[in-house]
């Protein structure tokens, strides 16, 4: 019963305390991606503008991941999002394209 006890006490202090919940979209780019994107600063394409959106959009998903990974232009590399999953930053880009056509 002890020996149950203490690896079942083991066990549990092994897990993380709480888990990483991935970030929507939405909320990335209300925390990270509007900075740039609401004004368009440095050239960034503003969100809700087809025009600005339709040439990366043309890119596709994985090609805009590529570039927001990289940086472009005046955007560093993964935008202000160092601590952004693929996933998310995905959620985010798609965020964008889907408010922008």
């Amino acid at each position: 019963m002890k020996t149950t006890l203490i690896l079942a006490a083991v066990a549990a202090l092994s897990l993380p305390m709480t888990a990483n919940a991935e970030r929507s979209g939405e909320e990335l780019y209300n925390t990270k991606c509007g900075i740039c994107h609401a004004a368009g600063v440095a050239g960034a394409p503003k969100l809700g503008n087809a025009e600005e959106w339709a040439p990366r959009a043309a890119k596709g998903v994985d090609g805009l991941l590529a570039s927001a990974k990289s940086g472009i232009n005046a955007m560093p590399p993964m935008g202000t999002c160092m601590d952004c999953s693929d996933t998310e930053m995905t959620a985010a880009i798609q965020y964008m394209l889907d408010a922008s056509k």
